[in-house]
């Protein structure tokens, strides 16, 4: 993998790059990550496929653009970095909130998608409740008590049976929110409170879709998940049992193996 900046549009953004497979997936990292949380999911792709990740916009060190990243723009820039790469089409994977940035990337450039994945992820807006956890959220990191939000999500993303055994990975993650940019997480807060609901376009749309869910998932339950995938027919979808919000840390080699099917067949 190659490690640099490139320029998305106006947008400086921090990327890696496999540069070499005759197609390519884009990674999206969720909500308090950054592009190396998927550094060991990767050796399970790039021998196959060109693999790029990227820090989005507010998160790891690529630029913070105002107070606000709406999905829309998170999208366009991505779109922006493979005009830059000299990609054409691409698989776009989203974990979480990169969920969200690929499902605008659908909706806004859908030729550009070879495939969306939504990885612990859902095309559903914001409930009033989840509006107001963002809100409180944002209210939290104003006040300078980021920690409050390190304590507790990193941890609550893995299924409780995982969380000895993965303790490296979720003290990674506790670091990486307390390096991201104070108004990166209010950009990102602010930009995913306000997205819509893509159910609609989503079942509309002719891209090939995949979801990826765990089946104790603590943020999507798997009653929710599979309202999700009952309400998307057209969409392939594959369960991991054993994995809570981090699928692709807990049982990486389903996920990488559901991922492959889906953008090799």
């Amino acid at each position: 993998m190659v490690e640099k900046f490139i320029m998305a549009g106006d947008t400086a953004l921090h990327i890696c790059d496999s540069e070499q497979g005759d197609k390519c997936v884009v990674l999206l990292h969720g909500y308090l990550e950054n592009m190396f949380v998927w550094e060991e999911f990767i050796p399970l792709l790039y021998k196959q496929v060109r693999v790029v990740t990227i820090d989005l916009p507010g998160h790891g060190i690529s630029e913070v653009k105002g107070e606000c990243h709406t999905m829309e723009y998170l999208a366009d820039t991505v779109t922006a970095a493979l005009d830059t790469l000299g990609v054409e089409q691409a698989f776009i994977v989203g974990h979480s909130m990169g969920g969200y940035v690929a499902l605008a990337l659908c909706e806004r450039h859908p030729d550009r998608c070879a495939g969306i994945v939504l990885l612990s992820s859902t095309p559903n807006a914001d409930s009033d409740e989840k509006r107001k956890n963002r809100e409180r959220e944002i209210a939290l990191v104003r006040a300078g008590k980021k920690e409050l939000l390190a304590k507790t999500a990193p941890e609550a993303g893995f299924a409780v049976e995982n969380r000895r055994r993965l303790a490296s990975y979720i003290e990674d993650l506790v670091e990486t929110v307390h390096l991201t940019e104070d108004g990166g997480i209010i950009a990102l807060l602010a930009g995913m409170a306000m997205r819509p609901d893509r159910n609609e376009m989503l079942r509309k749309s002719a891209v090939p879709q995949l979801f990826i869910l765990g089946r104790k998932d603590g943020y999507i339950s798997e009653e929710v998940g599979q309202k999700m995938a009952d309400a998307h027919p057209q969409a392939q979808t594959v369960w991991l049992p054993n994995s809570g919000h981090m699928g692709f840390i807990e049982e990486p080699d389903a996920c990488a193996q559901a991922l492959l099917n889906f953008v090799m067949q």
